[in-house]
């Protein structure tokens, strides 16, 4: 079987002298992990484009028994110019990549997770600011284009919009409006986020948006606050991810 696809690298590894394994998140196929036999050294084939964040136009052979994929060849499409030199987004990028290492990518949802880590690249490379909760922002965006997006509308009781100050129940992964969260009387050990309109607001545009459209500027740190807290418990409780020590485990 061979195939060609689009691709962004996500990481890199060496085994051997001079060969390669990569992960790569392909616009069609989603995560796979492949190997580049002499990729380390090869000009020919792979034209030195080999590096994290470069999109590459790949060509890709499955091996003589089926069990691994050969990158055959790949052209350089675009890269980063001058995010290489910035360790600090450097690492906010290498923290939005190891989740979707970690959450993985299927096919279906591979084309909007495709287009999501590219526009990230850019905003990283270009622009001269970032949201204060970048990363954050990146799990709940990517969260959804998998499908795994929390209702941030609507209150999971009673179905009403939500237009002022609400309750986010984390292990249920739903909001409440004022009034039914008055009459249900959670427990006070049951964990939840109170959220402001501002802060819902939020939320929701970074749900249906690019990170190039996220707004940059600082709200209030209790809004800020509660939307990191509202979008780590989810993340923990419902994908099971927790980021710790440069890597996300499951918990």
């Amino acid at each position: 079987m061979e195939w060609a696809d689009q691709a962004v690298v996500l990481r890199i590894g060496h085994f051997r002298e001079s060969d390669l394994w990569l992960k790569l998140l392909c616009r069609k196929r989603g995560l796979l992990t492949l190997f580049a036999f002499g990729g380390s050294r090869s000009r020919r084939r792979f034209c030195g484009c080999l590096d994290v964040l470069n999109t590459l136009q790949c060509r890709v052979k499955a091996s003589g028994r089926g069990n691994f994929l050969n990158l055959e060849e790949a052209v350089l499409l675009s890269g980063p110019q001058r995010l290489r030199g910035n360790w600090q987004r450097m690492g906010l990028a290498a923290n939005c990549l190891r989740f979707v290492e970690a959450l993985g990518v299927n096919d279906d949802g591979a084309e909007e997770t495709f287009a999501l880590v590219e526009d990230l690249r850019r905003v990283l490379e270009e622009e001269a600011r970032l949201p204060a909760l970048l990363p954050l922002f990146f799990r709940l965006r990517l969260a959804g284009a998998l499908g795994f997006a929390p209702n941030l509308g609507h209150c999971g009781a009673c179905g009403a919009p939500l237009t002022e100050r609400a309750f986010f129940v984390v292990d249920e992964g739903q909001m409440r409006c004022a009034a039914c969260r008055a009459g249900e009387s959670l427990p006070a050990t049951r964990y939840g986020v109170e959220l402001s309109p501002a802060g819902l607001d939020l939320l929701r545009r970074v749900q249906q948006e690019f990170p190039s459209t996220w707004p940059v500027e600082d709200g209030p740190p209790t809004d800020r606050r509660a939307c990191a807290r509202a979008i780590d418990g989810f993340v923990q409780y419902h994908l099971g991810l927790a980021w710790e020590g440069g890597y996300f485990r499951h918990v």
